[in-house]
């Protein structure tokens, strides 16, 4: 118990009110300061843009700007970006192109918080986050 936790920034990104209401609380329980949450993936850019927070959670499938083209933009605005993608798209196209644009981390709906909150101790820790993990 006597580790002391950093407060994280986080952004969240997903169109889905319901799951973004979720997942924004369930990053709040474990201690992360939400700092902005978007619907699509022009939102997610701009987002990105003026808050840089230290890690972007995205959804990949998303009207305006998926969740693929946000991660491309932000990849531009800062190459060392955390931004873990958050899917339930399995199709092996998406993941390699997840992995070209390399993703922090692909989690896959639905989700457990607890794989949430390990993704981010194994990203917060590195020093690099150019290893792709998967957590299903």
């Amino acid at each position: 118990m006597g580790e002391k936790e950093q407060s994280i920034k986080a952004l969240a990104v997903d169109d889905n009110p319901d799951i973004l209401t979720l997942f924004v609380e369930l990053l709040q329980l474990k201690n992360f300061v939400v700092v902005g949450k978007g619907r699509n993936g022009q939102e997610a850019v701009e987002l990105y843009r003026t808050l840089k927070p230290d890690i972007t959670f995205l959804d990949v499938v998303m009207p305006n700007g998926d969740g693929i083209y946000a991660l491309e933009k932000i990849r531009e605005i800062n190459p060392t970006a955390i931004v873990v993608m958050v899917t339930s798209d399995l199709a092996a196209t998406t993941a390699e192109r997840l992995e070209q644009l390399r993703a922090s981390a692909v989690i896959h709906k639905p989700f457990d918080i607890n794989d949430i909150v390990n993704v981010v101790k194994d990203l917060v820790s590195e020093t690099s986050a150019s290893k792709m993990k998967f957590f299903n």
